[in-house]
């Protein structure tokens, strides 16, 4: 839903408005391999339009650029791997062409707001109605800090919260917390993997918004019933639940785009305060782009999983 912006005037600037994201997402916290912060834009020109989307593909520039926004914020980077040719040849190439030429800025929050608390899981966690939240694990930015010019310098420990832990509030069964996960995230043609024993009592739970196979000792340290994230891969899932034996922590794969598309939301409603606006007010227009950019469109022969939905887990242990 766009806000109403009845009047634009005073303007603020683009050097406003990262300021504002900046405070909210601060780059230092991002991981050192990431590429965060403002892409394209003048810091001077005016922001009267903000549009908000998980990724810069090129429909949703064309969005932004039909919308008139001046700014796109986007989760994920446009150029994240170096790049020496940004001719329209290449998609990453007419991105950049088609957001200069139209005078829209690009800035990107990304391991910056995944840690941030409020952050990604920080959502996820609350729309799962976790409770007693805690970080899933704490640890500095990589390098240990940047020095004033954003350079790694080793000397700053900034300690960023990764994931979240929390507590339903009624123990439910794992077949039952799969269909909380379904109903709380924007459908997706993969739908919810999950990998436990249908019956099997779940109370406490982890998330990790995005790709999280990567954090099973944190997971394992815990001491949770359940663990909520993406991109999950047959290796590593398939070690964890001999680890576990068949037992907890059990595992669901909730699809990368469905665990952070509710940020996108959140992040405006944040912008907006932290540009001094009462919702719903004048200053600038906001809104969260309607493009889906989850790149699966159908999956073929996945209700015949669903017929062994009670069979007993193995673990991977025959």
């Amino acid at each position: 839903m766009d806000d109403p912006a009845p009047d634009l005037s005073p303007e603020l600037s683009l050097r406003d408005v990262v300021a504002a994201l900046e405070s909210l997402y601060p780059l230092e916290s991002a991981a050192d391999w990431d590429r965060v912060g403002l892409v394209t834009g003048d810091l001077e020109q005016p922001v009267r339009r903000i549009l908000f989307a998980l990724d810069p593909t090129l429909a949703v520039i064309d969005e932004a650029r039909e919308w008139g926004a001046d700014l796109l914020v986007t989760h994920h980077p446009l150029l994240l791997k170096g790049v020496h040719s940004v001719a329209t040849s290449s998609a990453k190439g007419a991105s950049v062409t088609a957001l200069v030429r139209a005078g829209v800025a690009l800035w990107v929050g990304h391991t910056n707001a995944d840690v941030a608390d409020p952050g990604v899981s920080t959502v996820l966690a609350d729309a799962l109605g976790l409770t007693d939240q805690r970080p899933l694990s704490t640890e500095g930015s990589g390098a240990g800090g940047r020095g004033p010019e954003g350079v790694p310098d080793g000397s700053r420990p900034f300690r960023n919260a990764v994931g979240r832990v929390g507590r339903l509030a009624a123990p439910v069964s794992l077949a039952e917390f799969a269909d909380v996960v379904a109903a709380a995230l924007p459908d997706t043609a993969g739908g919810i993997r999950v990998s436990g024993d249908p019956d099997g009592e779940v109370r406490t739970v982890a998330v990790m918004g995005g790709s999280g196979d990567d954090r099973f000792d944190d997971v394992r340290a815990s001491g949770v019933d359940v663990y909520v994230t993406a991109d999950l891969r047959h290796h590593p899932v398939l070690e964890a639940r001999e680890e576990a034996r068949g037992g907890r922590p059990y595992l669901i794969d909730a699809g990368h785009w469905a665990t952070e598309s509710l940020w996108l939301a959140d992040g405006r409603e944040r912008l907006v305060s932290a540009l001094g606006q009462a919702p719903g007010a004048t200053r600038v227009e906001t809104r969260v782009s309607t493009i889906r950019t989850e790149p699966w469109t159908f999956v073929v022969g996945a209700n015949a999983a669903r017929a062994d939905r009670a069979a007993p887990d193995t673990g991977g242990v025959s």
